[in-house]
């Protein structure tokens, strides 16, 4: 189970999670041959990256930082309707 990134750049976030829960699910049963574990291991943590990232496009998308009138950070929620 090879790490391509150029694969998994593609996936959706839903896949790519279902994908990851698999592989933790996989990795919790303890059936894998050590490398086989090692390859899946890298592939979870690559599409752990992957999640992070597509959360937090998705978080800035709805979050917009703006100042207050007294210079302080506030966030406003963006309706993206």
């Amino acid at each position: 189970m090879a790490t391509k990134k150029d694969d998994i750049a593609k996936l959706s976030f839903e896949e790519a999670l279902g994908e990851l829960e698999s592989i933790v699910r996989d990795l919790e049963s303890g059936s894998r041959k050590l490398d086989e574990a090692i390859d899946a291991y890298e592939r979870g943590a690559a599409l752990k990256k992957h999640c992070e990232a597509a959360l937090l496009k998705a978080q800035t998308r709805i979050d917009k930082i703006s100042l207050a009138p007294d210079g302080t950070p506030q966030t406003e929620l963006v309706n993206i309707e």
